[in-house]
């Protein structure tokens, strides 16, 4: 891989299942990288952390799909399946200021850092509830029993989704991830039927709002402007389906690269006995940074030819920005492949950069840090069962996460760890 004139070849499973190396030849080689994608779309791939820091924040590079010089092979390839026949596509992925202005100003008065803060409690609760159902077993699959049902019935909470008619929501996000790197339809099925039950939650709560993040999005008013019922489908939509793949895979990462790296896991370990915070805090940070949930950050299209690391890009080309790249960039960070909890310079990319910052990366970061801290403390021996070169991950373009993690704990072996990089996919 170390000849400049053979470029690695891209999203195969065996590249989904370690990428770094081939990033790594990107950065060097080709940090402005033209490539045809899986769906059949040509786009530049960012792999350079500066780069990648100024495309983030660079206005002539458009959320707004309508910017994008699509062939007629790539139509509606480029966002998430279904939104745009379920009419939700005015979100803030997708908008740029003026209209991405008024909306984030909008939604951020209803999605609050202190209404983040007071659902601690419910985050902890859900936490407690999910260990409790396994722990007693000796062993589980850390994905569907734990990092999966955590995020969703967390965010379903904050949206005021019934608790009656959660496990609907929890079987259409599990087609979500079930699909995601595979047909389109299943997800574009469970979008429409989605955004039918967002439709019918936001007309009763207009009739009777609660203390909850759609009922705020409704109240929330500028200058006597108001969302409209479109535009609060949109976002609790995209407030749910961005806000809980992340976190499953914040959780499934960042307990596997811990059961990957013992010595790491038995320092913070050591840290939480201790009743400290600081390196809980930073720990997630740097699982963030070192094997994030998001690979890939969403569209991007020129709005007008401009140069990116060197490289002329045309008008209506679509660009990604390669986050797991930049953030394993040896001129931002030192050891960029070392997992290293206490790491303080670290202003990864994980959570994007610039006005898309992630808004709801304060959930993200309160439900990544009680989970890891509540496993660790109530199963401290957790351990990877079965052979590492079963593990799976997901084929998705943009989001990074494993299929299944199954591990064990008590009698039957000492905890361990494993060599990164040993697991494979088909």
């Amino acid at each position: 891989m170390n000849d400049p004139s053979t470029a690695p070849e891209l999203f195969t499973w065996e590249f989904a299942t370690d990428p770094y190396p081939a990033y790594a030849w990107l950065r060097e080689h080709s940090p402005v990288h033209r490539t045809r994608l899986p769906s059949g779309v040509e786009a530049w791939l960012v792999t350079r952390y500066a780069d990648a820091r100024q495309a983030l924040a660079d206005q002539r590079l458009s959320k707004n799909p309508a910017h994008h010089d699509e062939p007629a092979h790539a139509k509606g390839k480029t966002g998430i399946p279904g939104e745009r026949k379920a009419e939700l596509m005015t979100h803030l992925l997708n908008i740029d200021p003026p209209d991405h202005t008024r909306l984030r100003r909008l939604v951020s008065k209803a999605f609050t850092p202190r209404r983040v803060a007071e659902f601690a409690p419910r985050v902890q609760e859900l936490t407690d509830r999910l260990i409790d159902a396994f722990i007693d077993k000796g062993e589980a699959d850390l994905i569907h029993e734990f990092a999966f049902p955590l995020p969703i019935y967390a965010i379903c909470d904050m949206l005021g989704v019934p608790r009656e008619d959660q496990d609907d929501f929890r079987d259409w996000a599990g087609m979500m991830i079930r699909h995601g790197g595979g047909p389109r339809g299943g997800v574009a099925r469970s979008v429409k039927k989605m955004r039918g039950y967002l439709a019918e939650l936001i007309h009763r709560k207009r009739e009777q709002p609660g203390d909850d993040l759609i009922s705020g999005l409704i109240k929330a008013s500028d200058h006597g402007e108001h969302l409209t019922e479109n535009e609060a489908a949109a976002m609790a939509f995209i407030l749910l389906f961005a806000g809980f793949e992340t976190t499953v895979n914040l959780i499934g990462n960042g307990v596997y690269a811990l059961l990957c790296n013992p010595e790491q896991r038995e320092r913070l370990q050591a840290s939480l006995a201790a009743g400290e915070r600081g390196l809980l805090e930073t720990g997630v940070e740097e699982l963030l940074r070192y094997d994030g949930p998001v690979e890939l950050a969403t569209w991007r299209f020129a709005t007008e030819p401009l140069t990116v690391g060197g490289q002329r890009i045309a008008a209506g080309d679509p660009v990604l920005v390669v986050l797991a790249a930049a953030d394993r960039d040896p001129e931002r960070f030192a050891d960029p492949d070392t997992l290293d909890l206490s790491r303080s310079d670290n202003q990864h990319l994980g959570y994007g950069h610039g006005i898309h910052y992630c808004l709801g990366a304060p959930l993200a970061r309160l439900e990544g840090q009680t989970a890891l801290a509540t496993l660790l403390r109530r199963v401290p021996d957790l351990r990877l069962t079965g052979d590492p070169a079963d593990l799976r991950w997901r084929g998705g373009l943009i989001m990074r996460g494993l299929r299944t993690l199954p591990v064990a704990w008590g009698a039957g072996g000492a905890p361990g760890g494993i060599k990164p990089g040993t697991a494979q996919t088909n």
